[in-house]
């Protein structure tokens, strides 16, 4: 997968307006609907055919002033050390700050490629104001209105010519990916040594200890797989950063290079917000999904009861998602470390799944003819052919219908769930399309 782009800047001068133009390629990331605000600040952006993921970076500040500046400045730490290019944003209209001189600074610093974006330039007057801007030392403003579109070409154009180009992935096609996710201190890297058997990750204490991804090769046990992981030193200094905002920018590059996410719980701890973001990210990016909960060994009331509760809690919170296989695991003890690569291995093969056409259709039509979409104005919604297609990335069925605009949302989840009621698709994403016969 391609290369992470983050957007960095004061608040107000349009992040959110550049961030939703670049993106508008794929509308249904900036979507109002799973229910975080953080949701909206992660996207793809598609450009001469070339690739990459954008970060919003303002919807992560904490907003109260008197650490605000302080946020915003560790937030624009994080970003250089994670992204490949950085979008330096400041305003025609406010003119230049000290606040801009300041982060200027930082960046002058960086290795990275930085592109200095003059926002809310509307006419020729916002390109005499831009001039101002040389004096940060960031080489030439490009100046766009992100509200209008005007130089938004322009400044993709440069964005690509500065991106580094990626090596095209190390890892060997056709062999399945497993990345372990979850936020810090929840035992990722100690998991993969449970997996290894040899301490090949550095295991410590401190939240935040991994840089960058890592491929794993596994062939033992009748396995044969990559692990993805994000492995690596880094400096200790910057670990009291936005841990939330850290983790999902740590989690992007991981989660895209997958096939699999292994997300990581703490059993100690429950489902928290910050798992939810993770999750989110995996869904958007449509990967299948095993949920581990680790430190099991450190939960007291190991009864059904417990485990039952546990697993509802989980599957209420990520829902409407639910088929995904549960695992109560400990790094440590080594304890259903093995189930965990079975259940991956499974999850992974049941994304390949070809049901046959005639199969499809002898199932699921009584079903439908059972319960069909509720009429919509008194016209009647016959669905009157199944396929699956082929050679998708996941799993994806077609509903032959003769008005497909009124089937709606829930009765797609309706056809989804008896499709895995029917058959093996536990853990994986699955596209329902209604279509016109």
């Amino acid at each position: 997968m391609g290369n992470l782009v983050a957007i960095v800047g004061r608040p107000n001068v349009g992040k959110s307006t550049l961030f939703n133009r670049l993106t508008k390629s794929r509308q249904a990331i900036v979507s109002d609907e799973a229910g975080t605000t953080r949701d909206r600040q992660y996207g793809h952006c598609d450009w001469n055919g070339r690739e990459f993921s954008v970060v919003d970076t303002g919807g992560w500040v904490v907003n109260s002033d008197d650490i605000f500046e302080e946020e915003i400045r560790k937030q624009v730490m994080v970003a250089t050390e994670e992204a490949d290019l950085l979008l330096f944003l400041v305003d025609a209209q406010n003119g230049l700050t000290d606040w801009d001189s300041d982060v200027a600074k930082i960046l002058r610093r960086t290795k990275l490629p930085v592109i200095l974006v003059v926002n809310k330039v509307d006419n020729n007057d916002g390109i005499y104001v831009s001039g101002e801007f040389y004096r940060l030392g960031l080489g030439d403003p490009v100046c766009v209105s992100a509200v209008s579109g005007s130089g938004t070409g322009e400044l993709l154009d440069l964005v690509l010519e500065k991106l580094p180009e990626r090596d095209s992935d190390i890892a060997e096609e056709g062999i399945p990916r497993f990345a372990v996710v979850g936020r810090p201190n929840v035992g990722k890297s100690s998991i993969i040594n449970a997996f290894i058997g040899e301490d090949r990750h550095i295991v410590t204490d401190i939240a935040g200890t991994t840089r960058d991804s890592i491929y794993t090769r596994f062939d033992k046990f009748g396995f044969d797989f990559y692990l993805v992981d994000t492995a690596g030193i880094r400096r200790k200094n910057k670990v009291n950063e936005n841990l939330e905002f850290y983790s999902v920018m740590r989690s992007i590059r991981a989660i895209e290079n997958s096939d699999v996410c292994i997300l990581m719980l703490d059993g100690t701890r429950g489902i928290e917000a910050q798992d939810m973001n993770i999750f989110q990210l995996i869904q958007k990016n449509q990967k299948s999904l095993v949920v581990v909960v680790n430190k099991w060994d450190l939960v007291e009331d190991k009864s059904q009861k417990a485990i039952k509760y546990f697993e509802d809690t989980i599957r209420d919170h990520l829902s409407p998602f639910k088929d995904f296989p549960i695992i109560f695991a400990s790094a440590l003890t080594k304890q259903r470390i093995f189930k965990v690569l079975e259940t991956a291995k499974q999850v992974y093969l049941n994304r390949k799944i070809k049901i046959g056409t005639s199969k499809l259709n002898e199932v699921l039509l009584p079903i439908i003819e059972m319960t069909p979409p509720p009429s919509i104005k008194g016209k009647y919604i016959k669905i009157k052919y199944i396929s699956q297609v082929p050679d998708t990335k996941i799993p994806t069925f077609v509903f032959y219908a003769n008005l497909p605009q009124y089937v709606k949302e829930p009765y797609k989840r309706f056809l989804e769930n008896k499709i895995r009621e029917n058959w093996s698709l536990t853990g994986s994403p699955i596209n329902v399309f209604i279509r016109q016969k």
